[in-house]
């Protein structure tokens, strides 16, 4: 299924939407250090009970997760671009790239070697960004729809 990669997130209920996020769709979630607590309280309020059933990787570097996650596609998401999330075929092994809460991801990530595109979820003008975890979804969900939501129980 499709990794999610949070890139230094900085908000714990993101995080921990994401592990909800990632236990539902049967996603990864890859988390790129430094991190706040991993046992912060509102990381756990916000996972529930889902933490033991979702598959969570913590790397200590953006080059570490990507040894762990190449020879994948990597789509960095970021509001500075014109290509829509919708734009792409999405594969079972891409990597869905997001950047930390405040400022997004860093000129060194968004345009790294690796990266193999650029994408936006469009919003209306005059708005700076989205929440991190709805932006996770939104992404993942479309990539899951257009593998035909593989191991949905209602499908089999």
């Amino acid at each position: 299924m499709t990794r999610i990669l949070f890139f230094e997130p900085r908000i714990a209920g993101n995080t921990g939407n994401t592990i909800r996020l990632a236990a539902g769709t049967g996603a990864e979630l890859h988390i790129v250090n430094p991190l706040f607590d991993f046992e912060d309280a509102k990381l756990r309020r916000a996972g529930l009970d889902y933490h033991d059933l979702a598959v969570v990787h913590l790397h200590d570097s953006f080059e570490a997760a990507l040894d762990a996650l190449l020879p994948a596609r990597i789509f960095a998401y970021t509001a500075h671009t014109e290509r829509f999330y919708t734009d792409v075929a999405y594969r079972d092994d891409d990597v869905l790239m997001f950047g930390p809460e405040p400022t997004g991801l860093p000129d060194e990530v968004l345009f790294h070697e690796a990266v193999t595109d650029r994408l936006r979820i469009p919003m209306l003008d005059g708005r700076r960004s989205m929440n991190l975890a709805n932006c996770a979804a939104i992404a993942t969900y479309e990539a899951w729809r257009q593998q035909g939501f593989p191991g949905d129980a209602t499908l089999a």
